[in-house]
């Protein structure tokens, strides 16, 4: 799977932006790693930087100086709908009679080609295939004739999808996460300012202090001398549909989403997975880095097991999942993880992960460790297994590739080669989290949506747009 984007946006007192998001944009650099951008406004014009590439590589010293003003906003990129290349990366920028607007997504829409087309029929010429580039000329549209909030909320009523936005709208700069709460957005404190960013570690990063996440449908719009911020709740739901993989894998370990610290969470999904599938073995170890928090919540919960790092991270490999071939897949595993025999050798192993998505890794995973001289390997994941696509802004293996589409747990036991499997039940997600689960997102390990999407089933009576046609792109 690959990583959503990751959104700030920052009003200071009396120092410029631009630095500030840059660092938040690297305590962010694990949501996305296609492009990077910063947009800011001076008072008087706009500026912009986006580039290709990670943010060290986005952005010199000459960049940050550029981007003059005490405002702005920032983006770091996975596509996860239009193309890989410099037209959708964001922020998106809109030049009108009106006045300048920069807007940073994360999240994916699912009425985007209908918005689109409607759009162009009436003039509006779009860069990219994306569908960050048809929220902002939704949104320019109707800032001709509306206040900032009021425009932003018609665009809300128009969009049906996942977003947590910021934007930028001349000297002015506002956070919004959709009425469902899919996505991540969190308004932070710091010493001459405020600051909205997809994750809190990113606020911890610039040495602030958490207030709250912004709630499901909300509008925050933070006081261009970044004195004081306004909240304005503009679509309320009964239900949420905040994306449960938030916890198990996205978000950092160290950030803070709902009250709840992800890195107990996952420590409490780990004693939730010994409560209900453990196993008797000599050590419990993680798959590096995803496996680590919920590894020492079972081992804890195990008591008898000893936890260890059997495995050995290779840092400077790249992601297995973005090798062409399934041959060069398979290598790549060998070449990013290296055993720790003496860890392994003689011993009865469970290893822990949060996902097994195509199974590749899984079975290059066991063999290794049975090279190593384990006597037995246990599987065990810490979430349930993945058995539809994401629509929603994760870049998810199709239902054809994802291993737990059409087999049973024993089947991809038996495909991965483990002495034992088992997954997280939903309903022990949904209490390690602290929500009722009809108020998280689970379409991926239930096959049911908080959306409509063309051919998939949903969980709920739904509020559309009045124009909507879903696409499942």
């Amino acid at each position: 799977m690959h990583e959503k984007c990751g959104v700030v946006g920052v009003a200071l007192e009396d120092r410029p932006a631009a630095r500030p998001i840059y660092y938040a944009l690297y305590a962010l650099q694990h949501r996305g790693q296609e492009s990077a951008g910063i947009v800011t406004h001076d008072g008087f014009q706009q500026h912009g930087h986006v580039e290709m590439g990670l943010v060290g590589e986005a952005f010199d010293e000459g960049d940050i100086a550029d981007l003059a003003g005490q405002v702005g906003i920032g983006h770091v990129r996975y596509p996860t709908a239009g193309s890989v290349d410099s037209a959708c990366a964001q922020p998106f920028s809109v030049s009108f009679k009106s006045g300048s607007l920069g807007l940073s997504h994360n999240g994916n829409l699912v009425n985007t080609d209908v918005l689109r087309s409607e759009l162009a029929d009436l003039g509006h010429a779009f860069t990219s295939d994306g569908d960050t580039e048809v929220i902002a000329h939704d949104l320019a549209r109707n800032l001709l004739e509306e206040d900032l909030v009021e425009a932003v909320e018609t665009t809300m009523g128009r969009i049906h999808g996942s977003y947590a936005l910021t934007i930028a709208h001349d000297d002015r700069v506002l956070g919004v996460r959709d009425p469902e709460g899919n996505r991540p957005l969190v308004l932070g404190r710091l010493e001459d300012g405020y600051v909205l960013a997809s994750e809190s570690a990113a606020i911890d990063t610039l040495g602030g202090e958490l207030v709250r996440d912004v709630r499901p449908g909300e509008a925050i719009v933070l006081d261009p001398d970044g004195t004081d911020y306004t909240a304005h709740q503009l679509v309320e739901r009964e239900r949420t549909g905040h994306c449960f993989f938030e916890w198990v894998y996205f978000a950092r370990p160290d950030s803070i989403i709902d009250d709840r610290l992800v890195y107990d969470v996952r420590r409490d999904l780990g004693r939730a997975l010994y409560e209900e599938s453990g196993v008797e073995s000599d050590v419990v170890m993680p798959v590096p880095d995803s496996g680590r928090a919920f590894a020492s919540g079972y081992a804890e919960a195990a008591d008898e097991a000893e936890f260890a790092e059997g495995l050995m991270k290779n840092r400077y490999v790249g992601r297995t999942f973005i090798m062409p071939t399934q041959d060069e897949r398979e290598q790549a595993v060998r070449l990013k993880l290296n055993p720790i025999s003496n860890t392994i050798d003689g011993k009865d192993v469970t290893i822990i992960d949060d996902s097994i998505v195509r199974g590749t890794t899984s079975t290059q995973l066991v063999e290794l460790l049975r090279d190593a001289g384990a006597e037995s390997v246990h599987v065990r994941i810490g979430a349930p297994p993945i058995v539809a696509p994401c629509y929603l802004g994760i870049d998810m293996a199709s239902r054809e590739e994802l291993i737990a589409a059409d087999r049973s747990v024993d089947e991809i036991r038996e495909t991965i080669g483990a002495d034992s499997l088992a997954y997280l039940s939903v309903d022990a997600v949904a209490d390690a989290i602290g929500f009722d689960r009809d108020d998280l997102c689970l379409g991926c390990v239930t096959g049911e949506y908080p959306y409509e999407i063309a051919g998939e089933a949903t969980d709920r009576d739904l509020d559309l747009p009045d124009r909507h046609v879903a696409d499942a792109d």
